[in-house]
């Protein structure tokens, strides 16, 4: 018989997202051919004879693919060097001081450290927001992951910084087979001048690319702007003409009603990463703020000195227990909203729902399979439930993205980890060293 597929899972139970409801579809057949989902049907014996390449996956959960809206990967160089210290120590005692060591080599290999975290535990996209981005495009090419990659610039490095950051856009978009998206990235409102970010916006105009930026991450900055420009961080970006073009803002924890109203109008997503707010003591927003004004919301882990972990499983248990301790109300944030947006809201927020989020005919096949025969999955009466409540990354078993296997039975595929420790041991001692004085920026007190 002739081959039809380049790729079968055989025999799954089917994450289905709708509308308003969840539907687990048990005994699954999900068919691949080149990038894309072509069939996801009711198991058939017979198609596995016509696939040149089959997965056995009886009894696994498929899912799509996690997306990691907000990220900062090769900070993972810096895990575990800035505990327990005040928001602006954080920055200007630690983060700023430690990343004026890096090296382009550095970021590649951070890079790869931090992807291979991420396939681990079943992300497929990242928006990551770092410096030397051309190694972090190098490495994302070779991971196999799918990306959308800016390169952060500080209002003080100037315009020939920002060209530069362009040049990259240039060089990098749609690289790696379509998987790699590059983006502009001024910092944020508080790193970076009005007129800054009005030149950010014009060269992302002639691009015809977005900007990924931070901003109103704490009330702090919101007054600091009102004072300085009279009008809030969102504000600002609005009048520079940044809304202008798609936007992913991470964080957003203090925007106004009237941010709100104003961001509704225009192409904006929100990267929420609830484990950095906790750790760092930033509070919680009600994210229903945002959803009834129709912004999307996606999960996001920012950089792992945050948050320690690029673990995104995590991230959505966080996030629905926040947000039902803020609402003091057991039934906010429903399994079914949670899983939407954990799938939904990240394809919105990254540009990309009419290819990512869903496990359809007709979707880019990025789809992970996860374990569910653990004792803290069983028994098994809520397969979604037990995703958001109760699965682990170690869970993961098998992760594909734009049809291709990263990560199969728990063995990464793409990457050998063994030679990334390697070499980032070697680098450990020099780049944890904190120069008296010499930092990336300064983070306005």
């Amino acid at each position: 018989m002739n081959e039809l597929f380049d790729l079968l899972i055989h025999n799954c139970d089917v994450l289905l997202l709708g509308d308003d409801q969840i539907e687990i579809a048990t005994h699954y057949d999900i068919a691949i051919q080149g990038q894309n989902i072509i069939a996801v049907e009711p198991t058939n014996c017979e198609r596995s004879e016509q696939a040149a390449k089959v997965i056995q996956a009886d009894g696994l959960l498929a899912i799509p693919g996690l997306i990691n809206t907000h990220a900062h990967v090769p900070m993972v160089l810096f895990r575990g060097l800035a505990e327990d210290v005040p928001i602006s120590a954080w920055f200007n005692d630690y983060i700023w001081p430690l990343e004026s060591n890096l090296t382009p080599e550095d970021v590649y290999w951070g890079a790869l450290l931090g992807l291979a975290e991420m396939i681990e535990v079943g992300v497929t996209y990242v928006a990551d927001h770092y410096f030397y981005m051309g190694e972090v495009a190098s490495a994302v090419e070779m991971a196999g992951m799918r990306a959308n990659l800016a390169w952060a610039v500080f209002g003080h490095e100037g315009e020939e910084k920002l060209d530069q950051t362009c040049a990259f856009v240039a060089s990098w978009q749609g690289k790696a087979d379509g998987r790699i998206t590059t983006w502009l990235a001024p910092h944020a409102p508080y790193t970076t001048s009005p007129e800054f970010l009005r030149m950010s916006a014009r060269k992302a105009q002639n691009l015809g690319v977005g900007i990924h930026t931070h901003v109103s991450e704490t009330a702090e900055q919101v007054e600091l702007s009102l004072q300085e420009h009279g009008i809030t961080p969102v504000q600002m970006l609005e009048d520079s003409g940044v809304f202008e073009v798609p936007t992913i803002l991470a964080h957003c924890l203090y925007a106004t009603e009237q941010d709100i109203e104003l961001m509704s109008h225009y192409p904006t997503g929100i990267g929420h990463a609830p484990k950095t707010y906790l750790k760092l003591g930033m509070g919680i927003t009600p994210i229903s703020r945002f959803r009834e004004a129709g912004i999307p919301i996606g999960l996001a882990t920012d950089g792992a000195v945050s948050s320690n972990t690029l673990d995104i499983l995590e991230q959505l248990r966080l996030m629905v227990l926040t947000q039902k301790d803020l609402a003091h109300d057991s039934t906010s944030m429903p399994v079914r909203e949670a899983l939407e947006i954990a799938f939904h809201g990240g394809a919105q927020v990254v540009r990309m729902a009419d290819r990512l989020g869903d496990i359809r005919e007709g979707k880019l096949a990025d789809i992970v399979l996860i374990r569910q025969d653990g004792v803290h999955t069983f028994p098994r009466y809520d397969p979604a439930a037990n995703l958001v409540y109760s699965s682990r990354s170690s869970d993961v078993h098998t992760v594909i993205c734009d049809g291709k296997i990263l990560l199969s039975d728990g063995k990464l595929l793409t990457i050998d980890k063994e030679l990334v420790k390697r070499e980032v041991s070697a680098r450990l001692e020099r780049l944890s060293q904190r120069v008296p004085g010499k930092r990336i920026a300064t983070y306005p007190a």
